[in-house]
């Protein structure tokens, strides 16, 4: 089985910050939010952020942007309407149906793209729609427990992934190609 980070691997960019900016044509209260998921996503790329910090400014972002669930799915749909051509065609077409993509990204958000991935296996953060928080961020450590839970000891073939974020996903992995700018390159 092959398992395919989404962020900068499947997807050209981070979704879910190309979500948020698209947002602020609905709700201008996003902008004060930019600073904020700037500088944590520069952090998580450094590995120098928590995820107890990144579930606490999700947590908070996500009652700013949550007015009802099928309000935020309707602009999920909107959102890959513009923003498909984002995807790495090239990529995807090396998923099989068995295989799994596994992301930090929010559920609702990837769902609204999943037949255009090749699987349905996705692991997404989840999110609690009525209390507009966090129920699992699928960051760091949990992206195995996730993974373990769903597939159990079986290790992964192959692993494509852009981070060293999932240092513990490339651990349990025969091999790992390291995408960067769609250009794919075997570490391990």
């Amino acid at each position: 089985m092959k398992v395919f980070d989404f962020d900068n691997t499947l997807y050209h960019g981070e979704s879910s910050i190309d979500f948020a900016l698209f947002l602020i044509k609905n709700n201008k209260r996003i902008i004060l939010w930019l600073p904020t998921i700037f500088w944590n996503l520069i952090k998580y790329k450094l590995c120098l952020v928590s995820r107890n910090k990144m579930e606490r400014t999700i947590n908070d972002f996500l009652k700013v942007i949550i007015t009802d669930k099928s309000d935020l799915l309707r602009m999920a749909e909107l959102f890959w309407s513009k923003h498909e051509k984002k995807l790495d065609h090239e990529l995807i077409s090396r998923i099989e149906s068995d295989d799994v993509i596994i992301t930090a990204g929010p559920e609702f958000l990837i769902e609204a793209i999943k037949a255009k991935l090749g699987t349905s296996h996705l692991l997404c953060s989840q999110i609690d729609y009525e209390n507009k928080s966090i129920i699992c961020l699928n960051f760091g450590d949990n992206k195995v427990r996730r993974y373990r839970g769903l597939y159990g000891g079986s290790n992964i073939d192959a692993f494509y992934t852009d981070s060293y974020n999932d240092k513990a996903l490339m651990e349990i992995s025969h091999r790992v190609f390291l995408v960067h700018k769609g250009k794919v390159r075997q570490i391990k």
